[in-house]
């Protein structure tokens, strides 16, 4: 009952979360109060001051949220900065969306380094997915044009599935790049099974709003859904520079 209740109130723009009075300094213990009885269970990572007075940014996980001081309500959305046009909830995603995928650590990770990097992207891939395919024969192009690709598993038929085994496989191949390679290509490998972060993957996607593959996380933090031609992307990254 519980869980059905966080998946019901987490996509709320704006939902009831209790009525504490504020108290000096005690901003984080009244939210945190405040949040349990929404959330069971669920601690936030982070609480600091956003930028409308009243309101502090929230963050459980990846997730970002805002929350009135006085513990009533929660917003989830963006805010935007009316005179400049930005949208301010944006670029902390970002930040929060690279720190997530850099945690994840290059040694849980298949990397395909450039010889001469200048920029690195993190691709949450599914070996079955066609697009994805297509992004990977331009692996080289990439690296050549100094691009390190960081591949995430996901799956999108979800866990003990036939993508799912092909993920698990490739990753207790010795030879990891060599056997994502090939099974991209399409050649069988021999199901394998070994201590492997491919559930892991797929939990840090899905918390981060990945919904279909490629999906590209830039090295600002932005998230590009979908395939994007090597040439393209490099353009991206250095006009990003």
């Amino acid at each position: 009952m519980q869980k059905r209740i966080i998946k019901l109130c987490l996509p709320l723009l704006a939902v009831m979360v209790g009525g504490y009075a504020i108290a000096g300094g005690n901003d984080r213990a009244v939210i945190e109060k405040s949040l349990q009885s929404l959330l069971p269970g669920f601690k936030p990572d982070s609480i600091a001051p956003s930028p409308i007075k009243g309101i502090s940014e929230v963050l459980i996980g990846p997730r970002l949220y805002y929350v009135t001081n006085d513990g009533k309500y929660l917003i989830q959305g963006s805010l935007i900065d009316v005179k400049s046009r930005t949208d301010i909830s944006e670029e902390r995603r970002k930040s929060i969306r690279l720190d997530a995928v850099n945690a994840m650590g290059d040694d849980k990770m298949i990397v395909f380094p450039a010889s001469k990097p200048r920029h690195t992207i993190t691709v949450f891939t599914d070996i079955d997915c066609g697009y994805c395919r297509k992004l990977h024969k331009e692996i080289e192009q990439f690296n050549d044009k100094g691009i390190t690709v960081r591949y995430l598993m996901f799956p999108r038929s979800g866990v003990n599935t036939a993508s799912y085994y092909k993920a698990v496989s490739v990753w207790c191949e010795d030879d990891r790049k060599a056997a994502l390679t090939d099974s991209k290509a399409g050649k069988s490998l021999p199901k394998a099974e070994c201590d492997n972060p491919v559930k892991a993957h797929m939990d840090l996607g899905k918390l981060l709003g990945v919904r279909g593959t490629p999906a590209i996380v830039l090295d600002d933090g932005e998230l590009l859904p979908g395939y994007v031609p090597a040439v393209k992307l490099a353009r991206i990254l250095d006009k990003k520079s």
